[in-house]
């Protein structure tokens, strides 16, 4: 390499690195500084000295005609790269990113997705592995915290570890990793194709920043011609490139996005180069656990420090590092274990910085009108959960849960329903859980072409979603989406395609899917003030069709077809009482009616309806009992039988703590039964009866306990037996599977 051309290599988000490039770059004085990253963003570059642009930030790359196919470079305050850019922007030098285009690389998706959400950082695995053999010959069972060791937290003459470093990578590169993938010898062939540029240029003194395993192959350096001819034939495609917020947890190889860095927050402490960073680290894990409610004081910090430093000179550390402080912090914090410390992990390690993008820079449309939305809404973008209980009687509240609902329309998963589901409280509120991620920018990019608002852009995606639908529960669901974002410019197209649908479907599994949501809209969707009336048309088409099908669809099915269809049809029928139509639930109870009494019927849904039937007083004791006998015959198969009880008692044992006839029936029942028909029948009882809580188990026991059944039987009115009633306990008990006096 010429005197013209000096090269750093650097590990990205090294805070180590970055102090040592600053003072080597301050000692050369260069005139030209070239670092490895997207040409693409070269214009971008002059922004990052713009007041209100706060790292961490990073530059998207993504391809105009396809913005899925996007790519980040991530740039935390100490990556050396950024420290680079600010030294030549404050000295209004000429600064350039050298790493091939990805105009070259985001060709298809099969390369996108093979490089990720990374591709502009050098592939960690490979660096590890490399590195690998270097690091346990040095004692090390991780090649990252060798490196942090050795770089990182060192102290020392600046040149020289640069030197040092590129002896290091030259061998590894020669004994261990001699053939790179074609991919990073075309990266390299763009450097050194971008070099000598600058050198052609007349740059006197041109400083180099890459990463520490490019700079073998950038001196010496092959012939021009040799670099052509590698990327020669290289396809382009149009790119566009913006600076997006991002966050410590994306620096970070945990979360997936792979930087090598374990915990960007320690890498700030040892950036700022605070003294006593081993305390301030622990002082953090300290109040992070006393928020949790642990019991924890400055006594098992200290005590914490000081084991942190016995550690470093056991494992002969210069000083003790990340994982030292680690380790003492589960001993003393943590009491020895490290679920305490895994409590507080994610804040601990990578606390909730999200960087920030001024408004006026470049970004699409969509973009533009989202952050103008969260701020006149007064809900910014936050790295760190939170949830927010949106009263809809409230404008205000009413507005953001229509913002939040259009971005989900869009894949923005900004907000997702809280524990529980959406709506909380009653119908009026909304509970989200609200955390930004930077991936969204590439969302709002491809969204972008749907319109130059988040309102537009919603209904564009939500008549194309009507467009494709293929099940009629997947309209029903854009129309919920439309309904509560408050867009009904896509009220119609939804509309006429579940009629549509509605009109010809033949399968009762959808219709009995469509209906619960379809209520759902009819009744909350009046909550926001908005008109549901073609709903109501909708179900008036819908529900006649769905009485007259599901009696055919519940002949000659299986269990597994039989447990699918329950389900659904408790689904339905808590629908159509919640819609609360007299005409509607005259004519479901004639569905129940039809079904509970026709034996071709599965057993299971024949049970299910005879329950419903009783719970809405459309069935007297008297009936239910025949029809208890009839299904629980001794003629009856044992298999059919305990599918019909199941369907009649299961999901909830307080129907029999606190209906006294319904309890009279099984009585009679259990004790009507041959001793060898009930061992028979037992096992499968078991599985009914098991699927109550233990509570309820032990309160119905206690319900029988005594004869109290028959003495509160009003049908069976008369002199109480006790003998009798004990008589039974023993086989109550061996149903319930409960011991002792209980």
């Amino acid at each position: 390499m010429t005197e013209a051309v000096h090269l750093f290599g650097v590990r990205h988000h090294g805070p180590g690195s970055a102090r040592s490039l600053l003072r080597a770059l301050e000692s050369l004085a260069p005139d030209c500084v070239l670092i490895e990253g997207p040409p693409d963003a070269d214009e971008l570059l002059p922004l990052a000295a713009k007041e209100g642009l706060e790292p961490p930030v990073a530059l998207l790359v993504y391809r105009t005609d396809s913005p899925r196919h996007a790519v980040f470079y991530p740039f935390a305050r100490y990556s050396p790269e950024w420290q680079a850019i600010q030294f030549a922007l404050s000295r209004a030098l000429p600064v350039r990113f050298i790493d091939l285009p990805q105009s070259a690389r985001l060709r298809d998706e099969s390369e996108a997705g093979a490089e990720g959400p990374s591709a502009g950082e050098d592939p960690p695995e490979a660096r590890s592995d490399a590195l690998a053999p270097i690091a346990r010959a040095a004692g090390y069972d991780d090649p990252e915290r060798w490196w942090d060791h050795l770089v990182e937290s060192r102290s020392g003459k600046d040149a020289e570890v640069f030197r040092a470093l590129r002896e290091l990578m030259g061998a590894v590169r020669n004994e261990i990793d001699a053939d790179p993938p074609l991919l990073e010898r075309r990266r390299e062939a763009f450097m050194r194709k971008s070099i000598r540029a600058a050198m052609s240029e007349g740059f006197q003194r041109i400083a180099v920043i890459c990463g520490a395993y490019h700079t073998p192959a950038l001196d010496p350096m092959p012939t021009a011609k040799a670099d052509d001819a590698i990327l020669k034939g290289l396809p382009k495609v149009k790119t566009a490139a913006a600076w997006v917020p991002w966050t410590y947890e994306r620096l970070s190889y945990q979360s997936g996005y792979g930087a090598g860095v374990e915990s960007p927050v320690w890498y700030e402490l040892l950036w700022e180069r605070r003294t006593a960073r081993g305390a301030e680290w622990l002082s953090r894990a300290a109040r992070l656990l006393r928020e949790a409610d642990a019991p924890i004081s400055s006594a098992h910090v200290i005590e914490a420090c000081r084991l942190a430093e016995t550690l470093a000179a056991v494992r002969e550390r210069p000083a003790a590092t990340l994982a030292e402080y680690r380790d003492a912090a589960v001993a003393v914090l943590g009491d020895g274990s490290p679920t305490l410390m895994e409590l507080i992990g994610r804040r601990w390690y990578f606390g909730s910085r999200l960087g920030t993008v001024p408004a006026d820079f470049p970004a699409a449309p969509l973009v533009r009108d989202l952050a103008a939305e969260q701020g006149r809404l007064r809900l910014p973008p936050k790295a760190d959960e939170k949830t927010h209980d949106l009263d809809l009687r409230e404008p205000l509240d009413r507005e953001r849960g229509s913002l939040l609902r259009r971005l989900r329309i869009l894949g923005v998963e900004w907000a997702v329903p809280a524990a529980g589901g959406v709506r909380s409280r009653g119908t009026f509120h909304e509970v989200w859980r609200l955390r930004w991620q930077p991936e969204f920018a590439v969302a709002l990019v491809e969204a972008s072409r749907y319109g130059h608002t988040i309102a537009q852009a919603a209904i564009a995606r939500i008549v194309e979603a009507a467009e494709s639908a293929r099940t009629l529960p997947e309209l029903v669901e854009r129309l919920e989406d439309v309904l509560f974002a408050d867009l009904p410019e896509g009220v119609a197209p939804l509309v006429n395609g579940i009629r549509s649908r509605t009109a010809v479907a033949t399968d009762v599994l959808q219709l009995l899917d469509a209906l619960p949501p379809l209520v759902e809209v009819s009744r909350y969707g009046n909550v926001r003030g908005t008109d549901v009336a073609q709903v109501s048309e909708i179900l008036a088409g819908l529900i006649p069709r769905l009485f007259i099908g599901v009696l055919p669809a519940s002949i000659g099915i299986d269990e597994a077809a039989a447990r699918l269809l329950w389900s659904k049809l408790k689904a339905t029928h808590q629908a159509l009482i919640t819609l609360d139509d007299a005409s509607y639930r005259e004519g479901w109870l004639q569905v129940l009616e039809r079904l509970s009494g026709s034996e071709s019927i599965q057993a299971l849904v024949r049970g299910y309806a005879a329950r419903a039937l009783y719970d809405a007083g459309r069935l007297e004791t008297a009936q239910l009992e025949q029809l208890f006998g009839l299904a629980l015959s001794t003629g009856a198969d044992p298999t059919d039988a305990a599918l019909w009880i199941e369907g009649l008692l299961s999901g909830n044992g307080a129907v029999l703590i606190h209906d006294d006839r319904l309890r009279g029936i099984v009585d009679r029942w259990l004790r009507s039964l041959s001793q060898e028909h009930f061992t028979q029948i037992l096992p499968l009882l078991r599985r009914t009866f098991a699927e109550f809580p233990p509570a309820e188990r032990r309160i119905i026991g206690g319900k029988f306990k005594g004869g109290a059944v028959a003495a509160r039987d009003t049908e069976h009115s008369g002199d109480f037996d006790v003998a009798a009633a004990r008589a039974v306990i023993p086989i109550l008990k061996q149903i319930w599977g409960i011991g002792g006096d209980s």
